[in-house]
Protein backbone atom coordinates (compact mmCIF):
# COMPACT_ATOMS: atom_id res chain seq x y z
CA UNK A 1 0.00 0.00 0.00
CA UNK A 2 1.36 3.46 -0.90
CA UNK A 3 1.69 6.40 1.44
CA UNK A 4 -1.85 7.65 0.61
CA UNK A 5 -3.80 4.61 -0.60
CA UNK A 6 -5.28 4.06 2.85
CA UNK A 7 -7.03 7.43 2.55
CA UNK A 8 -9.33 5.96 -0.12
CA UNK A 9 -11.53 4.65 2.72
CA UNK A 10 -12.04 8.00 4.47
CA UNK A 11 -14.32 10.97 3.85
CA UNK A 12 -12.74 14.41 4.16
CA UNK A 13 -14.70 17.31 5.65
CA UNK A 14 -13.98 20.98 6.35
CA UNK A 15 -15.77 22.00 9.56
CA UNK A 16 -16.31 25.68 10.47
CA UNK A 17 -14.98 26.45 13.96
CA UNK A 18 -13.91 29.43 16.04
CA UNK A 19 -10.36 28.83 14.73
CA UNK A 20 -11.39 28.67 11.09
CA UNK A 21 -12.08 25.64 8.94
CA UNK A 22 -10.80 22.42 10.47
CA UNK A 23 -10.06 19.54 8.13
CA UNK A 24 -11.04 16.10 9.39
CA UNK A 25 -10.96 12.64 7.84
CA UNK A 26 -13.75 10.32 8.92
CA UNK A 27 -13.99 6.59 8.35
CA UNK A 28 -14.27 3.23 9.97
CA UNK A 29 -17.35 1.56 11.38
CA UNK A 30 -20.16 4.12 11.21
CA UNK A 31 -22.09 2.61 14.13
CA UNK A 32 -19.00 2.05 16.30
CA UNK A 33 -17.89 4.16 19.27
CA UNK A 34 -16.07 7.30 18.18
CA UNK A 35 -12.28 7.62 18.40
CA UNK A 36 -10.83 11.05 17.63
CA UNK A 37 -7.10 11.42 16.92
CA UNK A 38 -5.27 14.77 17.32
CA UNK A 39 -1.66 14.91 16.01
CA UNK A 40 1.63 16.34 17.16
CA UNK A 41 2.87 19.79 16.33
CA UNK A 42 4.21 19.89 12.74
CA UNK A 43 2.20 16.78 11.84
CA UNK A 44 -1.27 16.38 10.31
CA UNK A 45 -3.94 13.71 10.62
CA UNK A 46 -2.08 11.36 8.28
CA UNK A 47 0.34 10.53 11.10
CA UNK A 48 -2.41 8.23 12.44
CA UNK A 49 -2.42 5.90 9.42
CA UNK A 50 -1.61 2.76 11.40
CA UNK A 51 -4.10 3.59 14.14
CA UNK A 52 -6.77 4.14 11.51
CA UNK A 53 -6.11 0.76 9.90
CA UNK A 54 -6.15 -0.94 13.31
CA UNK A 55 -9.24 0.67 14.87
CA UNK A 56 -11.44 1.33 11.81
CA UNK A 57 -13.02 -2.17 11.86
CA UNK A 58 -14.44 -1.55 15.35
CA UNK A 59 -14.69 2.24 15.75
CA UNK A 60 -15.82 5.35 13.95
CA UNK A 61 -12.46 7.06 13.46
CA UNK A 62 -11.91 10.81 13.11
CA UNK A 63 -8.45 12.13 12.15
CA UNK A 64 -8.01 15.84 12.83
CA UNK A 65 -5.69 18.27 11.04
CA UNK A 66 -4.98 20.60 13.96
CA UNK A 67 -5.25 24.41 13.55
CA UNK A 68 -2.79 25.72 10.96
CA UNK A 69 -1.72 22.23 9.91
CA UNK A 70 -2.50 20.00 6.95
CA UNK A 71 -5.61 21.19 5.14
CA UNK A 72 -7.04 23.17 8.04
CA UNK A 73 -7.11 26.96 7.79
CA UNK A 74 -3.94 28.91 8.45
CA UNK A 75 -3.21 30.02 12.00
CA UNK A 76 -2.29 33.67 12.56
CA UNK A 77 -2.38 34.11 16.33
CA UNK A 78 -1.40 32.40 19.56
CA UNK A 79 -3.83 29.76 20.79
CA UNK A 80 -3.95 27.61 23.91
CA UNK A 81 -5.21 24.18 24.93
CA UNK A 82 -8.53 25.56 26.19
CA UNK A 83 -9.31 26.90 22.73
CA UNK A 84 -8.29 23.58 21.18
CA UNK A 85 -10.62 21.76 23.57
CA UNK A 86 -13.51 24.06 22.64
CA UNK A 87 -12.77 23.63 18.91
CA UNK A 88 -12.83 19.87 19.36
CA UNK A 89 -16.34 20.18 20.83
CA UNK A 90 -17.36 22.11 17.71
CA UNK A 91 -15.96 19.29 15.57
CA UNK A 92 -17.84 16.66 17.61
CA UNK A 93 -21.06 18.65 17.31
CA UNK A 94 -20.68 18.97 13.54
CA UNK A 95 -20.16 15.21 13.23
CA UNK A 96 -23.03 14.33 15.55
CA UNK A 97 -20.73 12.72 18.13
CA UNK A 98 -21.68 12.86 21.79
CA UNK A 99 -18.76 11.26 23.60
CA UNK A 100 -15.45 10.16 22.12
CA UNK A 101 -12.25 8.39 22.98
CA UNK A 102 -9.67 11.13 22.43
CA UNK A 103 -6.19 9.96 21.42
CA UNK A 104 -3.34 12.45 21.01
CA UNK A 105 0.42 12.51 20.52
CA UNK A 106 2.49 15.43 21.90
CA UNK A 107 0.22 18.49 21.27
CA UNK A 108 -2.66 16.05 20.97
CA UNK A 109 -1.50 14.24 24.10
CA UNK A 110 -1.53 17.45 26.13
CA UNK A 111 -5.02 18.10 24.79
CA UNK A 112 -6.10 14.56 25.74
CA UNK A 113 -5.09 15.38 29.31
CA UNK A 114 -7.03 18.63 29.67
CA UNK A 115 -10.05 17.82 27.48
CA UNK A 116 -11.77 15.61 30.10
CA UNK A 117 -11.23 18.40 32.66
CA UNK A 118 -12.83 21.04 30.44
CA UNK A 119 -15.45 18.80 28.81
CA UNK A 120 -16.03 15.64 30.89
CA UNK A 121 -19.47 15.20 29.37
CA UNK A 122 -17.88 14.68 25.92
CA UNK A 123 -15.14 12.26 27.02
CA UNK A 124 -15.59 8.48 27.08
CA UNK A 125 -11.83 7.97 27.63
CA UNK A 126 -8.57 9.76 26.86
CA UNK A 127 -5.14 8.58 25.71
CA UNK A 128 -2.18 10.96 25.89
CA UNK A 129 1.05 9.86 24.21
CA UNK A 130 4.45 11.59 24.60
CA UNK A 131 2.95 14.54 26.44
CA UNK A 132 3.55 16.80 29.42
CA UNK A 133 1.68 19.11 31.77
CA UNK A 134 4.81 21.03 32.81
CA UNK A 135 6.09 24.46 31.85
CA UNK A 136 8.62 24.52 29.00
CA UNK A 137 12.23 24.11 30.01
CA UNK A 138 14.72 26.89 29.29
CA UNK A 139 16.20 24.81 26.48
CA UNK A 140 12.77 24.23 24.90
CA UNK A 141 11.98 27.94 25.08
CA UNK A 142 15.26 28.93 23.44
CA UNK A 143 15.22 26.49 20.52
CA UNK A 144 11.49 26.77 19.87
CA UNK A 145 11.60 30.58 19.96
CA UNK A 146 14.46 30.54 17.46
CA UNK A 147 12.70 28.04 15.21
CA UNK A 148 9.43 30.00 15.33
CA UNK A 149 11.20 33.24 14.39
CA UNK A 150 12.92 31.51 11.48
CA UNK A 151 9.72 29.90 10.18
CA UNK A 152 7.76 33.14 10.46
CA UNK A 153 9.78 34.80 7.67
CA UNK A 154 9.31 31.98 5.14
CA UNK A 155 6.50 31.54 2.64
CA UNK A 156 7.21 27.82 2.26
CA UNK A 157 8.46 25.37 4.86
CA UNK A 158 12.28 25.33 4.73
CA UNK A 159 14.35 22.17 4.86
CA UNK A 160 15.56 23.25 8.29
CA UNK A 161 12.11 22.32 9.61
CA UNK A 162 12.52 18.74 8.44
CA UNK A 163 15.91 18.56 10.16
CA UNK A 164 14.43 20.01 13.35
CA UNK A 165 11.58 17.49 13.20
CA UNK A 166 13.98 14.60 12.75
CA UNK A 167 16.01 15.75 15.74
CA UNK A 168 12.88 16.13 17.88
CA UNK A 169 10.85 13.13 16.74
CA UNK A 170 13.28 10.33 15.90
CA UNK A 171 15.06 8.56 18.72
CA UNK A 172 18.23 6.52 18.22
CA UNK A 173 16.32 3.30 17.58
CA UNK A 174 14.22 4.90 14.85
CA UNK A 175 17.27 6.50 13.25
CA UNK A 176 19.06 3.17 13.14
CA UNK A 177 16.23 0.76 12.34
CA UNK A 178 13.17 2.55 10.92
CA UNK A 179 14.00 4.37 7.65
CA UNK A 180 10.31 4.50 6.62
CA UNK A 181 9.47 6.48 9.74
CA UNK A 182 12.41 8.85 9.30
CA UNK A 183 11.36 9.46 5.69
CA UNK A 184 7.75 10.08 6.75
CA UNK A 185 8.83 12.95 9.00
CA UNK A 186 9.33 15.03 5.83
CA UNK A 187 5.53 15.47 5.86
CA UNK A 188 6.28 18.59 7.94
CA UNK A 189 7.32 20.28 4.69
CA UNK A 190 3.69 20.25 3.56
CA UNK A 191 2.66 22.66 6.34
CA UNK A 192 2.47 26.47 6.32
CA UNK A 193 5.56 27.73 8.19
CA UNK A 194 3.85 30.83 9.59
CA UNK A 195 1.06 28.70 11.05
CA UNK A 196 3.57 26.32 12.62
CA UNK A 197 5.39 29.32 14.09
CA UNK A 198 2.20 30.55 15.78
CA UNK A 199 1.44 27.05 17.07
CA UNK A 200 4.96 26.76 18.48
CA UNK A 201 4.54 30.08 20.30
CA UNK A 202 1.20 29.11 21.79
CA UNK A 203 1.17 25.38 22.38
CA UNK A 204 4.86 24.70 23.08
CA UNK A 205 6.55 27.88 24.29
CA UNK A 206 3.46 29.43 25.86
CA UNK A 207 2.08 26.35 27.59
CA UNK A 208 1.07 26.53 31.24
CA UNK A 209 1.58 24.16 34.13
CA UNK A 210 -1.61 22.09 33.94
CA UNK A 211 -1.13 19.71 36.88
CA UNK A 212 -3.78 21.40 39.04
CA UNK A 213 -6.25 21.29 36.18
CA UNK A 214 -5.53 17.60 35.58
CA UNK A 215 -6.37 16.91 39.22
CA UNK A 216 -9.96 17.93 38.41
CA UNK A 217 -10.46 15.22 35.77
CA UNK A 218 -13.37 13.10 37.06
CA UNK A 219 -12.15 9.79 38.46
CA UNK A 220 -14.72 7.86 36.42
CA UNK A 221 -13.16 8.95 33.09
CA UNK A 222 -10.48 6.41 32.11
CA UNK A 223 -7.17 8.04 31.12
CA UNK A 224 -4.06 6.37 29.70
CA UNK A 225 -0.74 8.25 29.56
CA UNK A 226 2.10 6.77 27.47
CA UNK A 227 5.77 7.77 27.49
CA UNK A 228 8.55 6.85 25.09
CA UNK A 229 11.81 5.69 26.65
CA UNK A 230 13.81 7.58 23.99
CA UNK A 231 11.65 10.71 23.88
CA UNK A 232 14.07 13.65 23.93
CA UNK A 233 11.29 16.26 24.06
CA UNK A 234 9.18 15.08 26.99
CA UNK A 235 11.25 12.61 29.05
CA UNK A 236 9.67 9.78 31.00
CA UNK A 237 9.79 11.56 34.37
CA UNK A 238 7.82 14.54 32.99
CA UNK A 239 5.19 12.29 31.41
CA UNK A 240 4.93 10.24 34.61
CA UNK A 241 4.32 13.41 36.61
CA UNK A 242 1.44 14.25 34.26
CA UNK A 243 -0.07 10.80 34.80
CA UNK A 244 0.34 11.11 38.57
CA UNK A 245 -1.76 14.29 38.52
CA UNK A 246 -4.79 12.45 37.06
CA UNK A 247 -6.61 10.35 39.63
CA UNK A 248 -6.83 6.69 38.61
CA UNK A 249 -4.90 7.12 35.36
CA UNK A 250 -2.88 4.33 33.78
CA UNK A 251 0.78 4.95 32.91
CA UNK A 252 2.90 2.99 30.43
CA UNK A 253 6.44 3.36 29.07
CA UNK A 254 7.31 2.07 25.60
CA UNK A 255 10.91 0.90 25.33
CA UNK A 256 13.15 1.92 22.40
CA UNK A 257 10.56 4.52 21.32
CA UNK A 258 10.93 8.24 20.68
CA UNK A 259 8.64 11.27 20.63
CA UNK A 260 6.28 10.36 17.80
CA UNK A 261 5.43 6.96 19.27
CA UNK A 262 2.10 6.47 17.48
CA UNK A 263 3.84 6.66 14.09
CA UNK A 264 7.22 5.21 15.02
CA UNK A 265 6.00 2.22 17.05
CA UNK A 266 2.36 1.69 16.04
CA UNK A 267 2.12 -1.99 16.94
CA UNK A 268 2.97 -1.40 20.59
CA UNK A 269 0.92 1.77 20.77
CA UNK A 270 -2.12 0.02 19.30
CA UNK A 271 -1.71 -2.97 21.61
CA UNK A 272 -1.38 -0.67 24.63
CA UNK A 273 -4.55 1.20 23.66
CA UNK A 274 -6.37 -2.11 23.04
CA UNK A 275 -5.49 -3.34 26.52
CA UNK A 276 -6.60 -0.04 28.03
CA UNK A 277 -9.90 0.07 26.14
CA UNK A 278 -10.68 -3.50 27.18
CA UNK A 279 -11.11 -2.12 30.71
CA UNK A 280 -13.46 0.64 29.48
CA UNK A 281 -16.63 -0.99 28.14
CA UNK A 282 -18.27 2.35 27.32
CA UNK A 283 -15.34 3.25 25.07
Amino acid sequence: MSRTDWLDDVTEKLIPTSLGLMNVRVGGRTDGPAMVFWPSLMMDGTMWRFQYEHFAPTHRVVLVDSPGHGRSDALRRIIDLRECADVLVEVLDALGIGKCVLVGNSWGGMLAGVFPAYHPERTAAAVGINCTASLPTAFESIWATGLAAYLAVHARMPQLAARAARSAFAGPTAEAENPEFVEYIDVVLDNDPKSVAWALRGVLIGRRDEHRLLATVPADIPVLIVAGEEDSQFPVHAVRRMADAIEGSTFRVLLRTGHLAARENPDEVNATIDTFLATCPAA
